[in-house]
């Protein structure tokens, strides 16, 4: 029997590399991590507010979004729904526990045990009665090292990566915590390439960057247009390629979309600076067609994606 390709699983279903293009890896549609709380915003809201910001997204030529929200960032599976279903716009939810106190509340009350089951149960089946189902896993680090919780949440998401093949990612400041984290997840018996280094761009020291790749773990640059200057990030691209190592990185902007602390939502920053600026400066650059849609399509799409290992090309 063939294998079955791989699939992202997505708010519009499971999708195969030949239905899909570019694909934004870290974004946000709804969320407050001030405080996680959700301030009862209606989904009718907030399909208002976003609509005009995915149509201008699909118009760019992206084709599906990741979303970065997990418990505690006031996660909304069903705003995620809505407004997917009614931009006809596929968006890759998460489950998965991001900040404080919610990572010591749901340890301390589930366990490492409790927790991979419920990570597990949300992968493979609709999150919080919403009818969505989770596509990957969301976690973070303190920048000065794990904390106890944080072990126990990263066996707990290798556990789930394990049984189900979804990937795990961490809002992780400092290399040498993603390499711990790494060295974790590889002990409980899940893959290195499961793993994805959000937020790699905070970390100055370029040569961690280089080892968690040579990992065959996943390097992040999702502050696209934040944190550092476009020929900043140019120049590591750069060196990746002449590494070999760009088929383990993806770039995305990490934008707040719908903040529901803020009236009306908040001011929100269009997706389209990746495809609209950044991109055609990697092409003036001299960065191949071919390697910036492996950046941009290929890389996103087998990083998220679950099913038989297939190595990226």
């Amino acid at each position: 029997m063939k294998p079955q390709a791989r699939r992202l699983v997505t708010t519009l279903g499971e999708l195969a590399a030949d239905q899909l293009g570019m694909i934004l890896p870290h974004e946000h549609i709804f969320a407050n991590f001030l405080t996680g709380d959700d301030h009862g915003i209606g989904v009718s809201a907030v399909v208002a507010a976003m609509l005009p910001e995915i149509e201008t997204l699909k118009a760019s030529g992206v084709t599906a979004l990741v979303d970065a929200t997990a418990v505690g960032g006031a996660r909304r599976l069903d705003i995620l729904k809505a407004v997917s279903e009614a931009a006809n716009f596929p968006i890759v939810a998460a489950t998965g526990i991001f900040k404080e106190p919610f990572k010591t509340d749901w340890v301390h009350r589930r366990g490492e045990d409790g927790l991979a089951q419920w990570m597990t149960g949300e992968l493979t089946g609709s999150s919080d009665d919403s009818g969505v189902r989770a596509g990957w896993i969301k976690l973070s680090a303190a920048d000065e090292g794990l904390t106890g919780e944080e072990q126990v949440l990263i066996r707990a998401a290798a556990r789930a990566s394990q049984s189900t093949d979804a990937a795990i990612g961490s809002h992780t400041v400092r290399g040498r915590v993603a390499l711990d984290q790494l060295d974790l997840i590889e002990r409980v018996g899940a893959a290195a390439d499961r793993f994805i280094w959000i937020h790699t761009q905070m970390e100055n020291d370029f040569d961690l960057h280089l080892e968690v790749a040579r990992r065959g773990a996943w390097i992040e640059y999702d502050a696209i247009d934040e944190t550092r200057a476009d020929d900043e990030y140019i120049t590591w691209i750069r060196r990746l390629i002449d590494a070999g190592l760009h088929d383990r990185l993806l770039l995305s902007q990490d934008r707040g979309g719908y903040n529901p602390a803020q009236p009306g939502g908040g001011v929100r920053k269009p997706y389209t600076y990746l495809g609209d600026t950044f991109l055609p400066r990697l092409r003036e650059a001299g960065i191949e067609a071919a390697i910036v849609h492996q950046l941009t399509s290929v890389n996103p799409f087998h990083a998220y994606a679950v099913g038989p290992s297939v190595t990226p090309s």
